[in-house]
């Protein structure tokens, strides 16, 4: 079996591949491929990769023929910074640990880290000034970091850890796409050495943070570290602080920059639309006041989760990857084993046969009505089938205490004269840079 039945993607330079039509506008192409075919080949130098591009074909590869694929190139890659951890793991390891990890993610456990990120919100918000300028990427990074580490980490012990993902994390973040397709050969150039500086740094800083949780009592605590250290399985056996290690860092890198894209995305669209913003601040006056809110608002605030789900549809995760670990059929091709397969949920969420005018903004579409006629395959912003993330409810209840805590307060404006954000390939397709000035609401 070989992959010579599967069209080739336009625009392949011998010896290349499709690297430089990739490197020129990689967020283009990937939008383009919807429109070649359902299955495509892609050469990455010498290196081919199946594009899949249809619904179906993806829920083929993740739900209905998912045993047939474990994680791909892309995970491999990351394995110095997230090692064996829920997201590269597989088979019994897997279902362990997800099973160990799955109960921090319960409702009783998110209530407590709602509060947590109620005051970040709100320390953020007492910081800005009527009139000042933000940049609203950088401000939600900052914010992002600082709630996950503070959820993660004791606060007594994890201050370290957390200056280590404050600088280290964006590195390695901006990073791992390019380095997950450049083949292993080049892996001692010079352009690696801040990844592989930051990868190493923030690894030992986690360590470090293990080792001194360990001899504090984490029975007691309840931050995810702790809670992590006293799991135990049907056994009585706990994780050693090599797995804790990776699932941490796992956290970590899935965690920060799906929410702080999210969040800078969502600022900038709201500014945009002050007939959507009336909606949510509405919404926000009926349901919270004036008071903290809590857990409990978050199904009150329907508007919001609208916004949220609008912007991870536009600005979602750009590339996931999976390696076939037998001959399958995809599409109706035939893909031999040990391939890389790949596909785009980003794209598929801008395909116009299934969103029309998908460039645009426009949080009706996911209004009850809207929802109910739209195939549940159609949307895939956390992957889908036994690899969705585990912690998708986190960094929504997170997003929507966010902008529920900061609407309120400050009116969000696109500097004048200022350009759309420009988007940038990373895990996200994340903005580079939102300027933004914040003006104080008048209350009462």
């Amino acid at each position: 079996m070989s992959l010579d039945s599967i069209p080739r993607a336009k625009g392949r330079v011998p010896g290349l591949g499709h690297v430089p039509r990739l490197l020129l506008n990689p967020l283009g192409v990937l939008r383009a491929l919807h429109g070649e075919g359902p299955v495509l080949r892609l050469d990455i130098g010498t290196m081919p990769v199946v594009v899949v591009t249809t619904p179906d074909a993806i829920t083929e590869v993740l739900v209905k023929k998912g045993k047939s694929f474990r994680k791909g190139r892309l995970f491999d890659r990351l394995r110095p910074l997230v090692g064996n951890g829920i997201g590269n793991s597989e088979g019994a390891t897997h279902i362990r640990n997800r099973r160990l990890i799955q109960p921090m993610f319960y409702k009783e456990r998110l209530e407590g880290y709602a509060s947590v990120m109620a005051d970040r919100s709100r320390m953020l918000a007492n910081s800005w000034h009527d009139g000042q300028s933000i940049d609203a990427a950088k401000a939600a990074g900052s914010f992002t970091i600082e709630t996950l580490a503070a959820t993660i980490f004791s606060a007594d012990i994890g201050r370290p850890a957390v200056e280590s993902v404050r600088e280290d994390l964006p590195i390695i973040l901006r990073t791992m796409l390019h380095r997950a397709l450049a083949p292993k050969a080049l892996d001692g150039l010079p352009i690696w050495r801040s990844f592989d500086r930051s990868v190493t740094r923030m690894r030992a800083v986690i360590e470090e943070v293990i080792a001194t949780t360990r001899t504090s009592n984490p029975e007691s605590r309840s931050d995810l570290l702790s809670l992590l250290l006293s799991a135990r399985d049907d056994t009585g056996v706990g994780m050693t602080d090599e797995e804790v290690r990776d699932e941490l860092a796992t956290m970590l890198f899935a965690g920060s920059e799906t929410t702080a894209s999210t969040l800078a995305w969502a600022m900038y669209h709201i500014g945009q639309r002050p007939d959507v913003e009336e909606e949510i601040l509405t919404e926000i006056s009926k349901a919270v006041g004036s008071r903290p809110v809590t857990f409990a608002d978050v199904r009150s605030l329907p508007a919001i989760t609208r916004v949220l789900d609008e912007v991870i549809r536009l600005h979602g995760v750009t590339t996931l990857m999976r390696r076939s670990v037998e001959p399958v059929v995809i599409g109706g091709y035939e893909i031999p084993a040990e391939t890389e397969v790949l596909f785009s949920p980003y794209a598929m969420h801008r395909d116009p046969q299934l969103y029309p005018d998908p460039d645009r903004f426009d949080p009706d579409r996911w209004l009850p009505e809207h929802m109910a006629v739209r195939p549940r395959h159609h949307v895939v912003p956390f992957g889908a089938g036994s690899r969705k993330c585990i912690g998708d409810k986190f960094a929504w209840l997170e997003a929507t205490i966010f902008l529920a805590t900061i609407l309120p307060r400050w009116k969000l404006r696109s500097v004048p004269g200022s350009k759309p954000p420009a988007e940038a390939v990373a895990s996200m397709a994340y903005p580079i840079r939102v300027p933004m000035v914040v003006h104080r609401r008048e209350t009462g």
